[in-house]
């Protein structure tokens, strides 16, 4: 099968089409034919040698979110079949490239996978898993007061969108903070106020809380008030805000429950996402460009 490899740290160009071993299921496991694999952010730290765990070592293979058809189920797996549609999210910093969503197969373990909903579509149902499930628990580490104030820098991005969509129907205020001529779309998600990027947040009135989905980092701890909560999604972020304020990094994990109950939201419309662009499987130094380039309204998706 054809995976996309990091030969080495570096730009885009260091991605490669390269042939790998045809994934077998193992104990517990489901051989998915990957219809969509999403570009994530996370991916192009990886490819550069960021990394918020252990280095890997090239070559490995990048992605986390995919969607796509079991085509076998190994010993003890009952609850897929082939010709079951799956969306899946691998650990991808357990697995060290490994394996990765930039191929045209994977051999995942069952508890990595939720049935794909009728009415959804594989393009947009392999945004959903790494983004929705980090807005979900960054929102719970903000442990928020009732009818709480929060900004939300990167809000028009994946997590961003998310967190605004989780926040403001949980019943709080949302400020969010948005990219390149796309303010429509926080405020479509349910923010109460929209601001630009490069928008001063010293001259703003101080949050209660923010999540830090960029993220900016202590430039935008000016704008929560005394004894308030930031969470960034950079747990590596080393600065003290002081003034009381707590301040928590973190890193996803996995909620398979959860994942199902945000899935399901996406796909009877009570959660949104949007697709920017698809490419082919090929094409995935071009998906990079385009990330790092910026005002995309919406992910990159790879299509094998």
């Amino acid at each position: 099968m054809r995976v996309i490899e990091v030969s080495e740290a570096g730009g885009p160009d260091v991605l490669r089409v390269s042939e790998r071993p045809d994934p077998v299921a193992g104990q517990g496991q489901a051989v998915v034919r990957i219809a969509a694999a999403n570009i994530n952010p996370t991916d192009l730290g990886a490819r550069g040698g960021r990394f918020a765990r252990d280095p890997v070592e090239p070559p490995f293979v990048l992605g986390w979110d995919f969607a796509g058809e079991v085509t076998a189920v190994g010993d003890g797996v009952s609850e897929f079949a082939p010709g079951d549609s799956v969306i899946g999210m691998l650990h991808w910093y357990d697995l060290k490239g490994t394996a990765g969503a930039y191929a045209e197969a994977i051999a995942a373990p069952v508890e990595w996978l939720v049935a794909l909903p009728e009415g959804l579509g594989e393009t947009e149902a392999a945004t959903i898993p790494l983004n929705a499930l980090t807005a979900d628990q960054g929102i719970a580490l903000l442990d928020l007061a009732p009818a709480s104030t929060l900004l939300v820098t990167g809000a028009s991005g994946g997590v961003g969108g998310f967190v605004v969509q989780l926040a403001a129907q949980a019943g709080h205020r949302v400020i969010a903070l948005a990219g390149r001529d796309d303010e429509d779309w926080p405020a479509s998600l349910g923010a109460s106020e929209v601001l630009a990027r490069d928008t001063d947040l010293a001259a703003i009135e101080q949050v209660d809380a923010m999540f830090d989905a960029v993220p900016i980092g202590e430039a935008a701890a000016v704008a929560v008030r005394d004894g308030g909560t930031i969470v960034t999604i950079r747990r590596t972020d080393t600065f003290e805000p002081g003034r009381g304020i707590r301040k928590q990094g973190f890193l996803i994990h996995s909620d398979r429950g959860r994942l199902r109950e945000l899935v399901d939201d996406v796909a009877e419309g009570r959660l949104k996402t949007r697709v920017a662009v698809t490419l082919p499987l090929a094409e995935a130094a071009e998906g990079h460009r385009l990330v790092e380039a910026g005002g995309l309204h919406g992910k990159v998706v790879l299509v094998p």
